[in-house]
């Protein structure tokens, strides 16, 4: 199988949208990241998985802490802009948890400290245990086949 193969079965399951932040000397940085999961309850355990050649991945070794930024439906523009993985600082109104970073108005939001890192092929592994965390009303920003999606109002079943 090829890289393209592997990126469009890959791109066959709907994830939602996040963006990572962290804050180092005091300037925060974000990355846009659908790369996020629960790992454990007790304790409270997130990962992320960030590139090796994605400036954050320096970020988050140095800060050894994170933000997981859980976007709504309306905040595209959030995902667009820090797919970039730039220096965000005076571009983007900021308020915090537990220190770090974070966005307004998203549907929830998850700071971590780094308790564990993995390497795994061409990406880092951050395992974070989580600090605080901030909830909201909203439907989530997804991602489907290279596309940006919002939830079908509808709902199929209820379980």
């Amino acid at each position: 199988m090829d890289n393209r193969q592997f990126r469009n079965a890959m791109g066959k399951f709907a994830t939602g949208v996040t963006v990572i932040t962290t804050q180092v000397d005091g300037e925060p940085f974000g990355m846009t990241a659908n790369a996020f999961m629960s790992v454990s309850l007790d304790p409270k355990l997130v990962v992320i998985s960030v590139g090796h050649n994605a400036k954050m991945l320096q970020r988050i070794q140095q800060s050894n802490r994170f933000a997981v930024n859980i976007l709504s439906a309306d905040q595209q523009e959030f995902s667009t802009l820090f797919a970039g993985q730039k220096n965000i600082d005076g571009m983007i109104e900021f308020t915090t948890l537990a220190g770090l970073p974070i966005l307004k108005d998203t549907i929830a939001t998850i700071a971590c400290n780094v308790v564990n890192v993995h390497e795994a092929g061409d990406h880092t592994l951050f395992i974070g245990e989580v600090t605080d965390i901030r909830l909201d009303e909203g439907e989530p920003l997804l991602f489907f086949q290279g596309h940006y999606h919002a939830l079908n109002q509808s709902i199929l079943s209820k379980n």
